[in-house]
């Protein structure tokens, strides 16, 4: 009924057109009923308005979930990769995340342990962490390209030489910090003395830029201790176990 009232009347604009309409469909709704007392807006003031509850104070926002994401252990849950802090007691625990535009929260069954800012697009390997997240508080500090550089300086001269290398070769150096943390963390399972040694030999080598994928087979066959690289000395010790030669397998031809 409304449309058809304002079927003959042309708008230059929508807001003209959207006026137009809210007029009449206010004088619609006055109109009064022609078998009953009253009218259409007397019975939404009358009865159905008093029912309605406010509106939420916060706008509905569309949102993504996933579910069974691992606490690690420094604290962190990762999600497209980067990390954010959850409380220290749910480590190793599963948690769930809602994500929506501005913010990440983590949940444990119907309880939300903390909420984060997600990190801009286009950034990787960011750490966002709550000091209330944390065992103590800001003594614990997250691993960032500063700390990087100083723990490669412990190590020695070779590691530091292969972690800016690793820093230069990328354009932001949060880009790099993944890659120097993994042949820093090479310490963890042999001696800095050893990681430091087969840092020399790879850099010895051709690869400009050595990283974990070199320094770990150096290790694992403990070329830092016989003092050579694969790359331009070749190992003099006879090939272990047993070689069949094409006399083997060519069977008996009698």
């Amino acid at each position: 009924m409304v449309i058809a009232a304002l079927r003959d009347r042309t708008f230059a604009t929508l807001p003209e057109l959207r006026a137009a309409v809210y007029e009449r469909v206010a004088a619609y709704n006055a109109k009064p009923f022609q078998k009953r007392a009253g009218s259409r807006l007397s019975v939404f003031e009358g009865e159905e308005k008093p029912l309605l509850r406010p509106l939420p104070q916060v706008r509905f926002e569309i949102s993504q979930w996933l579910y069974g994401r691992k606490v690690q252990k420094n604290g962190h849950v990762v999600f497209e990769r980067n990390f954010y802090s959850v409380p220290y007691e749910n480590i190793g625990r599963s948690v769930d995340l809602r994500i929506t535009d501005t913010t990440l929260e983590v949940f444990a069954g119907d309880q939300r342990l903390t909420s984060h800012l997600l990190a801009p697009a286009g950034v990787v390997n960011e750490y966002r962490t709550h000091d209330s997240d944390l065992p103590d508080g800001p003594r614990y500090q997250q691993m960032d390209p500063q700390r990087a550089r100083e723990w490669a300086a412990r190590i020695g001269e070779n590691t530091t030489t292969i972690v800016n290398r690793i820093f230069e070769s990328v354009p932001v150096d949060e880009q790099g910090l993944g890659a120097a943390l993994a042949v820093l963390r090479l310490t963890r399972r042999y001696s800095p003395t050893r990681v430091e040694a087969a840092a020399g030999i790879a850099l010895d080598s051709r690869v400009r830029s050595p990283r974990y994928a070199h320094l770990r087979p150096i290790l694992d066959s403990n070329q830092d201790q016989r003092g050579r690289g694969p790359w331009f000395e070749p190992a003099d010790e006879e090939p272990a176990g047993y070689v069949r030669g094409a006399d083997y397998y060519a069977g008996d031809t009698q």
